[in-house]
């Protein structure tokens, strides 16, 4: 299995556009697609000649989309439509009916609004998601005859799914990004135990451990509250999907139970369409939200109205979700620069913001932020970070890792000193490898395959049945042990034919395999000659070799057959014939059987004189 992280500042050893590229039984497939919010240059989307320089169609059998957000999807119309593919691509029903909107809503602001070329168009929008092949939950879909996936539930935003690829024997689990907690409107992420040869896992809170979740929404709704009692304004950024949907729920319920009069705002356009959306899909909602849905959607809001630009410059405090979440863009930024010098404000940033975004400078205590037109603002408010991010965290990412049980883990969607702290707890704890590859790098990881062989019951019996070897011995404590020996459990080689028929393996006894086959046997058959000084009768002599065998090898094994003849194992005959003076013993045995011929000619031999 090869694995192969795509692009110079993609999800390897970093947080944005997520893009890998895996290598399983010969088969070629990307993992996301995304692009990253920090840069607005080249480095915005992945670097696909890490691939191929050409169209990549004949290189990639298929893509997989985890979710909707722009780090994970962002560049997909730019590879399909101006880089070149036309394979299929997967992801949920949820996420194909999100992507577009995010897509065309980012087209808006990077051409619309700063001018921005070679930038992907509204038409290769919708001929990108022409090519969508859309999974269900649960479901196994084969790709073509070799390779299949099947889509978990993840959590996170609506419609993320983990996916479980399997190409033959081999196996891995990417998780994209998922949530091992539920919240107050989605479920937790959840997968079988499957066992893959790789868990390839996001990263984003490798050292993070959150506290209890409860008091997290008591110190929010604290915060806002103070805020709003001091006659300040407070801005919440955040993304279209998912936390504003959560924070919106929180927000609306306490307000309804603090009879507060303040107006709570969300953007409208994208956040409007997002609830559409939910209310579509609400079977990916928790079973609260579900089980409410039949008396009221929670989605409508009681508190929570539209915002309008001009709705800035009111006076009087008010609160405001805004999009983008990481104040990189916007209407977030807009309303960020007209509040940000008024210490009586607050902007609380509710998840992760990557390095370069606004967010991630007034977190880090920036105190005046330059913009490209050359204008500044001082950062008069106050900044509080409060984390309502959906992503797993450390407890989480070791929970998912202790119940899938992978053979191997890679970490990618992370900060490489702090993937590199969760790599070296999860190779202690659970004594695996872990990768975590940067940009642009390979890593191959090495897997055993594990092959099921089914085993004819005739054959074990056969076998079963067989002596076991012991160094022959005519002392009479020896003979003891030996017998004893017998009764013990003894490890026995198993002699067979393996038969590979319809992908199944099966270890036969060669009478088996002919039949199977349908091929007509040739037995070659072994005789030897021995002759013995033994007067007396043939019967007294074939009664004497009946009891020594029985002795040597078990009663169970020795059959007479006739007064001049003895079978064993059923398979080797031995004849006896009168030669005056003496008697000949004609050992004969099949080629199958020639261990158990060679033993027996060697007690023969070392119990009877030649003649």
């Amino acid at each position: 299995m090869r694995l192969e992280g795509c692009g110079s500042a993609g999800a390897g050893q970093d947080v944005g556009r997520s893009c890998i590229l895996v290598t399983i039984g010969g088969k070629n497939i990307m993992l996301d697609c995304g692009m990253h919010m920090g840069y607005n240059d080249d480095r915005r989307f992945p670097d696909f000649s890490y691939i191929t320089d050409g169209p990549l169609t004949d290189y990639l059998d298929c893509i997989i989309i985890s979710h909707f957000h722009l780090d994970h999807c962002g560049a997909l119309p730019y590879m399909t439509e101006m880089v070149g593919y036309n394979g299929p691509i997967y992801m949920t029903q949820p996420t194909k009916a999100l992507c577009p909107v995010l897509l065309e809503d980012m087209r808006k602001v990077a051409v619309e609004r700063k001018g921005e070329t070679n930038f992907f168009t509204s038409v290769m929008i919708k001929d990108c998601m022409k090519k969508v092949v859309t999974v269900t939950l649960h479901e196994t879909l084969q790709v073509d005859s070799d390779l299949e996936i099947k889509a978990y539930y993840a959590g996170h935003v609506l419609g993320a799914a983990m996916f479980h690829i399997r190409v033959g024997s081999q196996s891995l689990v990417y998780t994209g990004d998922y949530n091992m907690t539920p919240d107050r409107h989605l479920g937790a992420a959840w997968i079988d135990k499957c066992r893959p040869d790789l868990l390839i896992s996001e990263s984003t809170y490798a050292t993070t451990i959150r506290d209890s979740k409860r008091c997290r929404e008591r110190d929010f709704l604290k915060k806002v509250h103070d805020a709003v009692d001091r006659g300040g304004k407070v801005l919440i950024p955040v993304f279209a999907l998912g936390r504003v949907q959560e924070l919106c729920i929180l927000l609306d319920t306490y307000w309804d139970r603090m009879n507060l009069k303040v107006p709570i705002y969300f953007t409208m356009g994208l956040a409007e369409t997002a609830n559409k959306y939910y209310r579509m899909f609400i079977t990916w909602t928790n079973q609260k939200i579900r089980r409410t849905f039949v008396h009221r959607n929670m989605f409508d809001f009681k508190h929570i109205k539209p915002f309008d630009k001009s709705y800035m410059d009111n006076p009087g405090p008010m609160v405001v979700f805004a999009t983008p979440g990481m104040l990189h863009a916007g209407l977030s930024l807009a309303i960020f620069k007209k509040w940000a010098s008024n210490a009586n404000n607050m902007v609380i940033m509710p998840g992760y913001c990557v390095q370069g975004t606004v967010g991630h400078k007034i977190l880090n205590g920036a105190k005046k932020i330059d913009f490209e037109n050359r204008t500044s603002v001082e950062v008069n408010l106050t900044v509080e970070y409060m984390s309502f991010s959906a992503h797993a965290d450390a407890k989480g990412i070791m929970q998912l890792i202790r119940h899938c049980e992978p053979k191997n883990v890679m970490l990618v969607h992370g900060e490489n000193a702090k993937m590199e702290f969760l790599k070296q707890k999860i190779m202690q704890e659970f004594n695996i490898n872990c990768y975590k590859p940067g940009n642009g790098e390979t890593s191959i990881i090495p897997v055993s395959i594990d092959l099921d062989v089914e085993v004819s019951l005739p054959l074990l019996k056969h076998t079963m049945a067989l002596p076991t070897s012991a160094s022959p011995s005519s002392s009479s404590s020896s003979r003891a042990s030996n017998t004893e020996e017998s009764r013990t459990k003894k490890q026995k080689v198993l002699h067979g034919v393996l038969i590979m028929k319809n992908n199944n393996l099966r270890i036969v006894g060669v009478n088996e395999a002919w039949g199977d086959l349908g091929v007509t046997a040739h037995n070659l058959r072994f005789t030897e000659r021995i002759e013995v000084d033994e007067p007396g009768p043939v019967p007294a002599l074939t009664s004497a070799l009946h009891t020594l065998l029985s002795q040597k090898l078990g009663s169970s094994q020795v059959q007479a057959v006739n007064e001049f003849q003895l079978s064993v194992a059923d398979s080797v005959f031995i004849n006896i014939q009168d030669d005056e003076p003496g008697k000949t013993i004609l050992l004969s045995w099949t080629h199958q059987d020639e261990g158990l011929g060679s033993k027996l000619l060697d007690i023969i031999k070392s119990n009877y004189k030649k003649s």
